[in-house]
């Protein structure tokens, strides 16, 4: 399943490494893209919402 959050806080390219990493720590075959321009990550993944999202949040970043 594709889900796509809105990051606010998502400001640059190690931002965007860190929430890789989170989601990945979950999901390891988790496809991840993460535009820090738009502030939207866009995850494919088997593992519910509910999960990736907490895993954004767990790394510091905010879920809008």
């Amino acid at each position: 399943m594709s889900i796509v959050f809105t990051v606010p806080d998502l400001a640059c390219s190690a931002c965007v490494g860190t929430v890789t990493q989170a989601i990945q720590a979950i999901d390891t075959t988790a496809q991840i893209k993460a535009d820090p321009t738009t502030k939207q990550v866009e995850v494919t993944t088997d593992a519910s919402e509910f999960v990736i999202k907490q895993a954004i949040v767990d790394a510091g970043y905010t879920v809008a």
